[in-house]
């Protein structure tokens, strides 16, 4: 075919392309829905209001030296009584002993990563309110390195992070609030979103309400367990350890 007969087919291209576009509306269901919404920027209210920023004792990673308690030259709180710990540092900031039972078993890991264990505790002040606490040594001074109160709806190590997560006011969801030890404190890792699932059965050995603090003079409750690396409760001394979890992975999907 000579180039010439081709010119009118390429002039009647355009108009078959738009009669055909024309023809598909109501073609399987497409329509035309009108015109498209004005999209109008935020009106925000209020805005001569701001909050206050956050004191000292908001802050959840601040480090607190816990008065009253005996230093550690170990630099392990494997050595301290976990819950002589507990009410030293709660008499600080002005609270009265926990109740008997509240106090949930004590959980002894390795955070920093230096081969020496952290102190987790945790308070159920009432039926939905828990208090945690985690507590290290920093030049043999027991130290508070986090302080968290809030709805627990479970709480997770992986690979040197401690994962808070919490319920939202969608049931579908909870808040991941994902902590990490970076150099000399405790930093926010990372904040997510994730589906809520139901807690899983309790096994044996899971942590359980912690016995009283033993007399005076009595020797530390967790000096027995300094070299422990299993995890599970002992019955001797009231705590959980947990294994290392060096090979584990992140909950953001990093491996340590």
């Amino acid at each position: 075919m000579r180039p010439w007969a081709l010119a009118p087919l390429v002039a009647l291209l355009p108009l078959a392309l738009v009669a055909g576009c024309a023809g598909f509306e109501g073609f399987e269901g497409l329509q035309s829905d009108g015109r498209a919404r004005e999209v109008k920027a935020p009106f925000a209210l209020w805005t001569d209001h701001s909050p206050a920023p956050p004191s000292r004792s908001d802050n959840p990673v601040a480090l607190k030296p816990v008065p009253h308690t005996p230093h550690l030259p170990s630099g392990s709180m494997a050595d301290a009584d976990p819950r002589a710990v507990l009410d030293a540092d709660l008499a600080a900031d002005g609270q009265k002993p926990p109740a008997p039972g509240s106090v949930r078993r004590p959980v002894l890991h390795d955070l920093t990563d230096d081969g020496k264990p952290e102190l987790i505790m945790a308070v159920d002040l009432d039926d939905r309110t828990s208090d945690l606490r985690v507590y290290s040594v920093r030049h043999q001074i027991v130290t508070r390195v986090l302080a968290l109160r809030g709805v627990l709806a479970g709480v997770e190590l992986a690979a040197g992070h401690l994962v808070v997560r919490e319920p939202t006011k969608d049931p579908r969801y909870v808040s991941v609030t994902d902590y990490l030890w970076d150099k000399d404190r405790m930093t926010l890792w990372d904040l997510t979103l994730d589906d809520a699932h139901k807690p899983q059965p309790a096994r044996s050995g899971t942590p359980g309400p912690v016995p009283p603090a033993p007399p005076a003079g009595a020797s530390p409750t967790g000096a027995s367990l300094a070299g422990a690396s299993v995890v599970g409760a002992s019955p001797d001394a009231g705590l959980s350890v947990a294994a290392p979890t060096a090979a584990a992975h992140a909950p953001n999907g990093e491996r340590r």
